[in-house]
């Protein structure tokens, strides 16, 4: 017998531990070379792990296990053959054209992902009660993916058997056959059931870097408030020419991103990084945008703002949430970053104080826009405004830097003009 170990592979510089998240492959399968047998979850993007050899799959971790680099993770026993056929048995001709019929557009290439949803796809699915088996995949070799999940809840696919599905507890049936036999209506259903689910390691990281910012920086927020007037009529002006020329629409990230770009590069303290007794300064800005997935907040950077357009500004972002929601953001594209805006207004908060993201030492809250009314040259008027607030490290901001940089994006703001001519 001739065993090949598999251990959790060096991944990034700051990763010391991954999560086990799903295997892809039963233990006692035959595998082929380079066939990702299972998937890992590091603190920043979920990452799949390819066979060093092909042979007998034999299963040493479990799914959910925290390993750390080094760790052993399954064995391959290279003695086994392969079995006849090839390593999965070929549907039968009228089981082939049934699949065929449903799914034209699926790839005719089929390997371990095909008809495999992804840990994302698989909750969704798993919630809504539908079988993956119905579900056709249009991912990399026909793996069903989130969309894939998402549309197939949305058109009611086939759903899981009864004796699958949640039933009623002999109590919540005996309270609704009292109730029909009294004609009256049956009564809500109710629990007092309690679940305990281990969190991902993307929440616990979260969570951890949350608390490290709260307790080991002298964090402060300083609050202003902006008038969106000139920038919703820039928008509404030349909105429709702009998706022309450059496919995406001209939305507010980009605007805040270049109008905290361009304060920054005017005030380096704020865009700097403390690390130990001494003050790095950048001489550029990336921006990070806090970005909402299913499994937690990611805040992806987009380099040089200082330098990009406001068009590349939006294409970029749009890459990275496309990729952040679908999991397939690289280490890359995670690392980095030396100033992070985050806008709770699209959830509908009117005032916040969001938390640093270290080791950055300032991060910008936008919130919702609501029209309320101000003074303007001493008469009442209604106005759209939005609370900013800038959150910072005082050991590296003082509060007069704080409250200049904040004024200044607010000016920037509401005459645009100045942004666009950089003054």
């Amino acid at each position: 017998m001739s065993i090949v170990e598999m251990k959790v592979p060096t991944i990034g510089e700051s990763i010391a531990e991954v999560t086990l998240s799903q295997w892809l492959k039963a233990d006692g399968d035959y595998i082929n070379l380079d066939e990702p047998i299972c998937e890992f979850e590091s603190d920043k993007a979920t990452l799949e792990f390819p066979a060093e050899a092909s042979g007998k799959l034999i299963h040493v971790a479990a799914e959910g296990d925290d390993l750390e680099i080094g760790a052993l993770v399954a064995k391959i026993d290279t003695s086994v053959a392969a079995p006849a056929g090839g390593s999965a048995p070929a549907a039968s001709a009228p089981e082939a054209e049934s699949k065929e019929a449903a799914a034209p557009a699926a790839s005719a290439t089929k390997t371990y992902a095909t008809g495999h949803p992804s840990p994302a796809a698989a909750k969704i699915l798993a919630e809504a009660g539908i079988d993956p088996s119905s579900v056709v995949g249009t991912g990399k070799d026909g793996r069903i993916t989130k969309e894939d999940a998402t549309r197939a809840v949305a058109s009611g696919s086939k759903r899981l058997p009864a004796d699958k599905a949640t039933k009623a507890t002999p109590a919540t049936s005996a309270a609704a056959a009292t109730a029909a036999g009294l004609g009256l209506d049956a009564p809500a259903a109710f629990s007092r059931n309690d679940r305990r689910e281990k969190m991902s390691r993307m929440r616990r990281t979260i969570a951890s870097r949350l608390v490290d910012a709260k307790n080991n920086s002298a964090m402060l927020t300083t609050f202003n408030e902006a008038d969106m007037s000139a920038i919703f009529a820039l928008r509404k002006k030349y909105q429709e020419k702009f998706v022309e020329k450059y496919g995406v629409k001209l939305g507010f990230m980009s605007i805040f991103s270049k109008a905290c770009a361009q304060a920054l590069m005017e005030m380096p303290a704020v865009n700097a990084t403390l690390d130990g007794d001494h003050l790095i300064y950048h001489d550029y800005v990336d921006i990070s945008i806090a970005i909402s997935t299913d499994t937690g907040l990611v805040v992806p950077p987009v380099h040089n703002v200082e330098s990009l357009g406001f068009a590349d500004i939006e294409l970029k972002i749009k890459e990275l949430a496309g990729k952040a929601r679908s999991g397939k953001l690289t280490l890359a594209e995670m690392s980095g970053g030396t100033f992070s805006i985050t806008n709770g207004g699209i959830f509908g908060s009117m005032l916040s104080t969001p938390i640093l993201n270290k080791p950055q030492s300032a991060i910008l809250g936008m919130h919702n826009i609501i029209n309320r009314p101000i003074a303007v040259d001493g008469e009442v008027v209604i106005k759209p405004m939005m609370y900013l607030a800038l959150s910072y490290d005082h050991r590296v901001i003082d509060g007069k830097n704080s409250v200049t940089f904040l004024v200044k994006v607010k000016e920037l703001l509401e005459d645009p003009v100045k942004l666009m001519m950089s003054i």
